[in-house]
């Protein structure tokens, strides 16, 4: 069996068009056509059938899909513990960042691999959660930081790791603070404010706390780039939420203050990998050492 066309199906399979794979793997559509046409012949099924303008696995393809998935995994275990093993070469890990997730709350959960006592090479990726688990599934990403796990049932073999949960702390410019002072929340009502965009897992749960408090906020953005967002927090173009666990060192570095907790609010965190049993040393340590970046909140 060639290797290649198990990597040619495995890149139209998470795509799911084989354009975008030819655009992937740096290689023409046809000789994508091509091979996998060699591999359903050895198989004696097709793979896939066309659905609207891409392709969907058919039951056969969703069987060779789970057995590609491993067949990857097993390589990539065989390359990491080979360059462990061989020449005391950096230690690599490749992380990708939903833009949504805080660059706070993302550094503290990756400076464990840093600690680790290893020499530790640190590639970090930042994009949409699922160009990121487009690029996990490709074994181009050892691990993804998300505000979510995948979906079930999905085309992507994927594992989520709970990191932990926090609440949501409210943050304003002083000047907005004192022209919409009261008591919280009810001080909120028909306040500015700047909303994660709609992709944000936390964003229906932060709906509802307003609807629960009849605060009907005036949206003035929508940011799918939490730095972006915080940088018109701190012009004072409106109210904006943090995870409380890093409420304090976002206040200090934007210039904000703290108005109040939403309490009934529950922001999680994942780690997303294509393997359930970690050996990757560094993601072991991240995982271990999760629970203290949310002790607090």
């Amino acid at each position: 069996m060639n290797y290649k066309h198990l990597q040619y199906f495995h890149a139209v399979a998470t795509s799911g068009s084989i354009a975008r794979a030819a655009a992937q793997l740096h290689v023409t559509a046809q000789a994508i056509s091509t091979q996998l046409g060699l591999l359903e012949e050895r198989f004696g099924a097709p793979l896939f059938r066309k659905k609207g303008r891409g392709l969907e696995l058919t039951e056969a393809g969703k069987i060779v899909l789970q057995y590609t998935g491993r067949i990857f995994d097993l390589g990539n275990e065989l390359e990491q513990t080979m360059r462990r093993g061989a020449a005391p070469v950096p230690e690599t890990l490749r992380v990708g960042i939903c833009d949504i997730v805080p660059k706070t709350i993302a550094f503290r959960l990756l400076q464990p691999a840093r600690e680790a006592g290893m020499a530790m090479r640190l590639i970090c990726r930042e994009g949409r959660f699922d160009e990121l688990l487009v690029e996990l599934a490709a074994h181009r990403l050892d691990l993804v930081l998300a505000d979510r796990g995948p979906a079930p049932g999905g085309a992507i073999r994927a594992y989520s790791h709970l990191l932990g949960s926090t609440t949501l702390s409210v943050l304003g410019h002083p000047e907005l603070c004192r022209a919409w002072s009261g008591d919280f929340p009810g001080r909120l009502r028909e306040a500015p404010f700047l909303l994660p965009g709609l992709e944000a897992a936390v964003r229906s749960q932060l709906q509802a706390w307003f609807d629960e408090h009849d605060l009907r906020p005036v949206v003035v953005g929508e940011f799918d780039d939490g730095a972006l967002l915080k940088a018109f927090a701190r012009a004072g173009a409106g109210f904006m939420v943090a995870p409380t666990a890093v409420a304090a060192t976002v206040a200090v570095e934007y210039g904000l203050e703290d108005v109040g907790v939403a309490g009934t609010i529950a922001e999680q965190f994942h780690a997303v990998t294509v393997e359930r049993q970690l050996d990757h040393p560094a993601v072991k340590r991240i995982l271990r050492q999760a629970g203290s970046v949310f002790a607090a909140a």
